[in-house]
């Protein structure tokens, strides 16, 4: 084991895949621009070649159905998405023909590509810049969609997306780009749909995604000097999560704060509170709470930003809510 930061993590994960298996290649903006990518796709170019690492002309559309294309034919593309606000515009070939391909095919054509899409905050970026629509892919049917939140992890669920064999939303947050974590060197493989307790507790579940599953272990540990003893999930993936952990935790604590750093309508947040309070109703001690953005664009301020963003303090402040 080493330790690598989130970013080479997700670099290492690539050069190894496209070194193993010649299906594999990478395509969209800025992936010879370390201004997009940052160190995530480092020199990948020079070590495997233009045409193998393609750097796409800015039509989001057209460089994503043209990889769902590919997977058809049998390769297995990575779409770079430097901004997923602006993966908006390859919507249609996302959510029309990479979800519904097998299905409006009995299952005989299978779609495997990869579609990373970064996530963007701070830095007065603004509103067009910094969106979390995350929600708006796991409502699809036939897509997967994870978002680790450690290099381990980054790593991980990258090999096990583009093994998967369907289409599968890899979405990966700036702001998780230098912290450091273990990571083996040899290839493996996080299970999709599989999350991860990051710290036992007897108290609350607090169920986290990405950034904010990071900032949760940070709300657990002053909790805990405050005699508050906290379970931490990181969900890890969003399309399938983790009901039979999650369940699990619940029925063992009876409260649930879930965050998500995206909007609070219609959210993720939203779609596990509904479950466990449709499914086990009867475990919960207390309502559900949810850490979110507030319904609004991100502001371009930076001291706008800071009200704007949530984190530790307002898992602290939901979790001591529960509690009353």
């Amino acid at each position: 084991m080493r330790r690598l930061s989130y970013a080479r993590a997700i670099r290492e994960a690539h050069a190894q895949l496209l070194a193993q298996d010649p299906r594999v290649f990478l395509i969209g903006q800025g992936v010879r621009n370390p201004w997009y990518a940052g160190t995530s796709l480092q020199d990948l170019d020079k070590e495997f070649g233009r045409e193998r690492v393609i750097d796409s002309p800015v039509s989001e559309n057209a460089t994503t159905g043209a990889a769902i294309g590919a997977a058809i034919t049998g390769m297995r593309p990575i779409v770079f998405h430097p901004r997923m606000d602006f993966m908006l515009l390859a919507a249609d070939p996302i959510m029309n023909q990479a979800a519904n391909w097998s299905y409006l095919f009995a299952g005989q054509v299978s779609v495997p590509v990869v579609i990373r899409a970064v996530i963007n905050r701070g830095g007065e970026q603004g509103a067009q810049h910094s969106q979390a629509v995350q929600a708006l892919f796991a409502h699809v049917p036939g897509l997967k969609v994870v978002m680790p939140a450690t290099p381990y992890d980054a790593k991980g669920l990258l090999v096990a997306a583009v093994r998967d064999g369907n289409p599968v939303l890899y979405i990966d947050d700036r702001w998780l780009y230098e912290s450091e974590g273990e990571v083996p060197e040899a290839l493996y493989e996080v299970p999709i749909g599989s999350a991860a307790v990051r710290r036992s507790g007897k108290d609350v579940t607090l169920a986290a995604t990405s950034y904010m599953a990071a900032q949760a272990g940070r709300a657990a540990e002053r909790l805990a000097q405050r005699g508050i003893d906290v379970e931490v999930i990181d969900l890890r993936s969003i399309k399938p999560w983790d009901r039979n952990l999650v369940y699990s935790s619940v029925g063992k604590t009876g409260r649930l704060v879930i965050a998500d750093a995206a909007w609070v309508s219609g959210g993720i947040a939203a779609e596990i509170a509904a479950s466990v309070a449709g499914d086990i109703f009867h475990a919960l001690k207390a309502p559900i709470a949810r850490v979110c953005l507030p319904d609004a664009p991100a502001p371009t301020s930076a001291v706008l930003e800071q009200a704007y963003y949530v984190g530790a303090d307002e898992m602290v402040s939901a979790v001591e809510k529960v509690l009353l």
